[in-house]
């Protein structure tokens, strides 16, 4: 037994000099040390972000995301965990999930993966997603971590852009995704790479791991994304740079930033939240400009669904129209009844 308990600790100490020599070899390299620093500066303004958890998925920005937190491991100040959410979408998820997980096992990474046991028949992109922040946020919960990470990168940026453009969205849908946003449970969710390009991602995680994982859905023309990777590349062809769509993106953040200071205002004065429903004076609501109205709509469902994402900007602005006519009694929308009583409209969660 002290024979078998020798050589187990001799093992690690070996494993652990051979990854520290791998790691420094690897911040030798311009690319993977530009990435990790920017890693580091962004963990660096959260408070207490020493542990945080990677959602993994195979393809290769989360696996780039990944190497990186194996080489943030080594300074012995962070706890990781790494975890990858199975949609059971297509028959053989189970199949793809273990072939990620045995190739981080291969880099002493353990992968936790996440099982969804739901049935998704429509708005498969939109309920996989809310799916799997669900999965996600339960995971940090139960570990006991505020934290969680995921590798957007500026071109996902600029496809959301798209997307919601197509969809008509105002400012709070075109200013696209935050570096930080909350989610269940108070949740962080922090994507440190959205002004890093997919190209730098690829190269990182070909160079850490040397291959990366394909998703089926990506090629899937039923998906709006799909055709907005196609339509981007077209663009680029004719010289409009995705880069310059980026600088638009953070103007508008701006300017979302100065209309959601103005809205925390009006809210304060005219919505009250009760333990069961919110209560929403009409009177002052009526008074306000459009876009204020379709903040505190917007705000109000999140918080009293507990969503991460608001409903669809159309069917914000037709609930509007109907709270402001005489039509309105009693709607749903975004997980939430509506219910018009007098000068006041009370919401509460939808059961």
């Amino acid at each position: 037994k002290l024979v078998r308990l020798c050589y187990k600790k001799l093992s690690m100490k070996r494993k652990s000099l051979n990854a520290q020599k791998l790691n420094k070899t690897l911040l030798k390299n311009k690319k993977i040390l530009k990435l990790y620093s920017k890693l580091k500066k962004v963990l660096s303004k959260y408070r207490n972000c020493k542990s945080f958890t990677v959602a993994v998925s195979g393809g290769p920005d989360s696996l780039a995301l990944t190497g990186l937190c194996k080489i943030l491991l080594s300074e012995k100040k962070y706890k990781v965990f790494f975890a990858l959410v199975d949609h059971n979408l297509r028959r053989n998820s189970n199949v793809e999930a273990k072939q990620v997980k045995n190739l981080l096992k291969k880099n002493s990474i353990k992968l936790v993966v996440l099982k969804n046991k739901k049935r998704i028949n429509k708005n498969i992109q939109k309920n996989a997603r809310e799916i799997r922040y669900d999965l996600l946020s339960n995971f940090c919960k139960k570990e006991g971590v505020k934290h969680l990470l995921t590798a957007h990168h500026l071109d996902d940026q600029v496809e959301t852009f798209f997307i919601r453009l197509s969809r008509g969205s105002g400012v709070e849908g075109l200013s696209s995704m935050l570096e930080k946003t909350k989610l269940r449970y108070n949740i962080n969710l922090l994507r440190p790479f959205l002004d890093i390009n997919k190209e730098e991602l690829n190269y990182i995680a070909i160079k850490i791991f040397k291959k990366t994982f394909k998703d089926p859905s990506n090629t899937n023309k039923k998906f709006l994304r799909t055709n907005i990777r196609r339509l981007k590349k077209n663009l680029l062809r004719n010289g409009i740079d995705p880069i310059k769509i980026a600088h638009s993106i953070k103007n508008i953040a701006l300017t979302k930033d100065a209309i959601n200071f103005y809205v925390i205002k009006s809210m304060k004065k005219i919505v009250k939240y009760k333990k069961k429903e919110t209560v929403l004076n009409l009177e002052d609501f009526k008074k306000e400009p459009k876009e204020i109205k379709f903040r505190i709509i917007n705000n109000i469902v999140k918080k009293r669904a507990n969503t991460y994402y608001p409903p669809r900007s159309y069917k914000v602005v037709n609930l509007i129209n109907r709270i402001e006519g005489k039509k309105l009694k009693k709607c749903t929308l975004g997980g939430c009844l509506f219910e018009k009583r007098n000068n006041f409209l009370y919401v509460s969660r939808e059961f």
